[in-house]
């Protein structure tokens, strides 16, 4: 299993970095087929929502469009008007690198020299620097134009700009661009063109992230939300007409009861008395939820756009919709459960994560593999000392025999746990054996499991499919395979008591064993295995 030293990496990296990211290289495979896709399938629901909203408003007749995320502020202005000052408080600038300019001392040549041993092309770094500065080579080119001017390796490029101080110092300076807090931020735009290119009515919809710098993060509240917005620009319209067919998008959306509230004090890019709140009921508080927002543009906002025809605005939360129809009361949750919900694992999905950590890798490592389990299971009641051929054949081109043995006295050819398989109930992990807990574990029978609840554990929980046996075999297997390449003329490979999962070659994924620690459940396969393979090269 291939798993990072991580806090190697962190520690090389911090005393040379260059070194530490070209030795990374060695611990990416480039060749064999060593993973296939598996099937994980598991789409989030807020795009599933968005699949029904986009059917929803395509049916009634809306054509989809794609609305600027950013936005100048003075657009903010021609629509707020007056107001625009306190909606900027609210909404993300976007802010750019100014690129520096860049001088290269004597001791700063020192420095190159002593990285890039000869380097004499201090000239073309120097205009490369120009050029950088002027914006004739754009960001993510600078490193190759100097691997390809300059003559010398991506690390040593890298490493070159490290030296310049400049570049760490670089500040971020505000822009005018923003990021927008509302879509209708961007459909003013949007209708200004569309008017001169289609005749009415214009039924336009968007869906798409709105950003909004919330003074909290909280259950209702995030930075990044999702909108279903539409606009419909019409010579006449109503705001009866508008309410109507907010209801009938709610209908399809699975909402029958719907309210709305006119907001007391309007927007200033909504007509006045026109904007309403909309309300759809929580199925677990009961209490009226704002799922969204419409109204009639303000004229005097359109006459900055020369639109000239009233324009009706609805806008859904769409995040809001989904806790209503999941019964969720926390929005964070919805949107990124991996960060405020605790992980959740069916006994199936824990079984699935628990598999043996080393296998055969040949058809004849494989066929060893199951006559080892074949033998253990036909002599395992025998009296000891004793020893049984498992297989004979070839193996990398070399005759093998391969035995399973028990050389000590008084016991038998496979201890009492041998066969016990892998369960998982309740999320916790057992080794169950087939029969009763007597003698298959070491000490007594795990608290909570006596052999009442024997039969009810193995029809009640989940099988991984792997008995102690069948892991030993293919850890067996396996050191045979090894041996096979390393020219032994005998390997032996011997399972004694198991005590931890390791012990039998099993291996339990990472979020499998930190669900079953925050769970106060448990991982238990101690039981007494006792045996050995021994594999003679002819």
């Amino acid at each position: 299993m291939t798993k990072f030293n991580i806090r190697k990496l962190r520690d090389n990296a911090k005393k040379d970095y260059e070194s530490a990211w070209l030795e990374s290289a060695k611990l990416v495979e480039k060749r064999g087929k060593l993973f296939s896709l598996k099937d994980k399938t598991k789409p989030h629901p807020l795009f599933e929502l968005i699949g029904r909203a986009r059917s929803a408003l395509l049916e009634l007749g809306f054509a989809e469009t794609v609305v600027p995320t950013i936005v100048d502020k003075k657009e903010v202005y021609a629509q707020y008007g007056p107001e625009a000052p306190v909606i900027l408080d609210r909404i993300f600038f976007l802010a750019g690198l100014e690129r520096p300019d860049i001088g290269i001392s004597r001791k700063k040549i020192q420095e190159i020299c002593e990285l890039v041993p000869d380097f004499k092309e201090i000239e073309k770094l120097q205009g490369i620097f120009r050029r950088y500065k002027r914006g004739e080579i754009v960001a993510d080119d600078l490193v190759e134009v100097m691997v390809k001017e300059l003559d010398i390796r991506e690390e040593q490029a890298t490493g070159l700009l490290a030296l310049f101080g400049e570049f760490r110092e670089l500040k971020p300076v505000p822009m005018d661009l923003t990021l927008r807090s509302h879509t209708t931020a961007g459909w003013f735009l949007v209708l200004r063109e569309l008017q001169r290119r289609e005749p009415l009515p214009l039924q336009l919809f968007s869906i798409g992230p709105k950003f909004r710098r919330e003074q909290r993060l909280d259950p209702t509240h995030l930075y990044e939300s999702w909108t279903a917005s539409m606009v419909i620009a019409a010579e006449k319209i109503s705001l009866e007409d508008g309410e109507r067919i907010t209801r009938k998008i709610l209908d399809k959306l699975g909402f029958a009861e719907v309210k709305f509230s006119i907001k007391t004090a309007t927007s200033k890019y909504y007509a006045p008395q026109t904007e309403f709140e909309i309300f759809v009921k929580h199925p677990k508080t009961g209490d009226f939820i704002e799922v969204g927002d419409a109204g009639f543009y303000s004229p005097v906002a359109l006459s900055n756009y020369d639109i000239s025809y009233p324009v009706f605005n609805l806008g859904i939360g769409l995040e809001r919709v989904l806790m209503i129809q999941t019964g969720e009361i926390d929005i964070r949750v919805l949107m990124y459960p991996y960060l405020y919900k605790a992980a959740e694992f069916s006994d199936q999905e824990l079984a699935d994560m628990i598999k043996c950590e080393r296998e055969p890798e040949t058809e004849t490592g494989q066929a060893i593999a199951a006559a080892i389990v074949k033998a253990a299971q036909q002599h395992a009641d025998k009296p000891s000392p004793c020893e049984f051929k498992a297989f004979e054949g070839k193996l990398g081109g070399k005759r093998i025999i391969v035995r399973v043995v028990e050389p000590e006295s008084d016991t038998k050819l496979i201890g009492p746990a041998g066969f016990n398989e892998i369960y998982v109930y309740e999320g916790n992990v057992i080794g169950v054996p087939p029969k009763g807990w007597e003698g298959n574990v070491i000490g007594v029978p795990p608290k909570g499991w006596e052999n009442e609840v024997l039969n009810f554990m193995q029809e009640k929980g989940v099988s991984t499919g792997i008995s102690y046996i069948s892991a030993f075999a293919a850890l067996a297997a396996q050191e045979i395979e090894r041996a096979a390449k390393s020219g032994k003329k005998q390997v032996k490979v011997r399972v004694r008591a198991a005590k931890l999962p390791s012990d039998i070659n099993l291996v339990i994924d990472e979020a499998a064993q930190r669900y079953i620690t925050a769970n106060k459940k448990r991982i238990d396969v101690r039981g007494p295995v006792f045996t050995t393979v021994v594999a003679e090269f002819g």
